[in-house]
């Protein structure tokens, strides 16, 4: 019995093993990417009665001139909310709204409120980005139990997912421009008295080799997403950096490295990652709460829940635009400025993996079909309370084209606070040319920290 027991389990993990392998879809089912799907994946056609409308990307974008950086100050300008969800009337609303959201319009039931606007299906990528997802769909595997990838490059690596991992790695590597740039962008706490405090102040550079117009799966190196910032206010913080590369390897998820203004010297930061309270945000947050969620998959088990219809934010630009004092109230987000629309989103349950840990034990997260960022993420305790959620505020930028994920805000609903990382509000972000890669690493910050 104990022979065939262990027979049994050996051909099980044999399976599971296949499955990963055999992850990408057939030529056959790949093709509707040409067809009744977009070319990233998200379906094509609107909703039944039409308040999600088929999808049509940047054509027709009506957007203002002006222009902060490469973002478009308004988008679909002169548009009035079809619904203003408030406390006292979102119970006939709440099939459409995720639990968090339910739960700030309890919480702050004066202030905080939902404004519906049409929704606009503005998700969209270059054309050479729309063809490696083609190729992605049939040959891109997971593999290491789903923690790692092979055979991807280019584009959304699972436009046809079967798997909440794939969904996740949909995130993780969601269009991206080849670099961009961000000047004086802001980590801003609101604490639970009304206060708003300035963690910091930080310019950054991100580089993306996965989307390099020039590269292929065989000769990418695996990481994915390159970046260095240092921070320029509060003054006692003046000069510090970090900087990280993310590999789509498991063995090799993450290099950090940082330099410390007092120590003058580089040092390795291993703990730059999970559950670690996030030092540029003075710990309000975890550091993969950052866009959402930042990093490395594997504390989690990823259970694909299915689609459904909901209320998120989306085409953000007048709020990202925004001064700060526009944008930011006592408790959330200044609600005349935000704008939610009605989208289909996948939703994946998140639970810690046997034999992990981490500070938030299960997720709820809800994933645009048609860009596969990460919209709205609910976090709950140990005993299944309702403890943290997310906003993503993502905004428009036709020029290259892609709807871009930047700022994220964090609600501790127990504490009463909010942390938003890389607020864009008077900051400036540019879509810029590519750095030599030796930038993003700890000797290049320890080369410039010296000088």
């Amino acid at each position: 019995m104990f022979k065939k027991t262990i027979l049994c389990t050996a051909m099980a993990v044999s399976l599971l093993g296949m499955q990963a392998a055999q992850a990408a879809v057939s030529a056959e089912a790949a093709a509707a990417l040409n067809s009744n799907l977009t070319p990233l994946g998200g379906e094509k056609a609107g909703n039944q009665d039409g308040s999600i409308p088929a999808w049509s990307g940047v054509a027709g974008l009506a957007v203002s001139e002006q222009k902060i950086g490469d973002i478009p100050v308004q988008v679909f300008a002169g548009e009035q909310p079809l619904e203003k969800i408030s406390a006292q009337n979102m119970a006939q609303f709440a099939a459409n709204l995720s639990e968090g959201t339910q739960a700030l319009l309890k919480k702050y039931p004066d202030s905080f409120r939902v404004d519906v606007y049409p929704a606009h299906r503005t998700a969209a990528a270059p054309q050479y980005v729309y063809d490696n997802t083609l190729k992605n769909a049939t040959q891109c595997q997971l593999k290491d139990n789903g923690l790692s990838l092979q055979g991807c490059y280019g584009g959304i690596p699972f436009p046809i997912p079967q798997t909440g991992v794939e969904v996740i790695w949909n995130h993780l590597l969601r269009v991206e421009a080849e670099a961009s740039e961000l000047a004086s962008f802001k980590n801003i706490i609101l604490t639970s008295d009304g206060t708003r405090a300035l963690a910091t102040m930080n310019d950054e550079a991100n580089q993306y080799p996965y989307y390099y117009k020039d590269g292929a799966a065989d000769t990418w190196s695996g990481e994915y997403w390159l970046q260095r910032f240092s921070t320029i206010a509060p003054p006692f913080k003046a000069g510090e950096s970090l900087v990280f590369r993310d590999s789509i390897d498991v063995a090799n998820s993450r290099q950090a490295w940082q330099y410390l203004v007092g120590q003058r010297r580089v040092r390795r930061a291993p703990t730059v990652a999970y559950d670690t309270p996030d030092f540029v945000a003075s710990g309000a947050n975890y550091f993969d709460e950052v866009q959402a969620f930042m990093g490395h998959l594997d504390r989690y088990d990823w259970k694909l829940v299915g689609k459904r219809e909901l209320y998120v934010p989306y085409n953000s630009n007048a709020l990202v635009t925004a001064t700060v004092d526009q944008a930011y109230g006592q408790h959330h987000l200044n609600p005349d400025l935000m704008r939610w629309e009605k989208h289909r989103v996948w939703e994946v349950e998140a639970t810690v993996a046997a034999g992990k840990r981490h500070a938030v034990p299960t997720r709820r997260v809800f994933f645009d079909e048609d860009s596969w960022m990460i919209l709205l993420m609910d976090g709950y305790d140990s005993e299944g309370k309702l403890w943290r959620t997310t906003q993503v505020t993502p905004f428009v930028v036709p020029s290259v084209p892609l709807l871009e994920l930047k700022p994220a805000h964090v609600f501790n609903l127990q504490a009463g606070t909010m942390s938003t990382t890389q607020s864009l509000n008077e900051a400036v972000f540019q879509i810029v040319e590519r750095k030599p890669e030796m930038y993003f690493t700890g000797d290049s910050v320890a080369g410039e920290g010296i000088r």
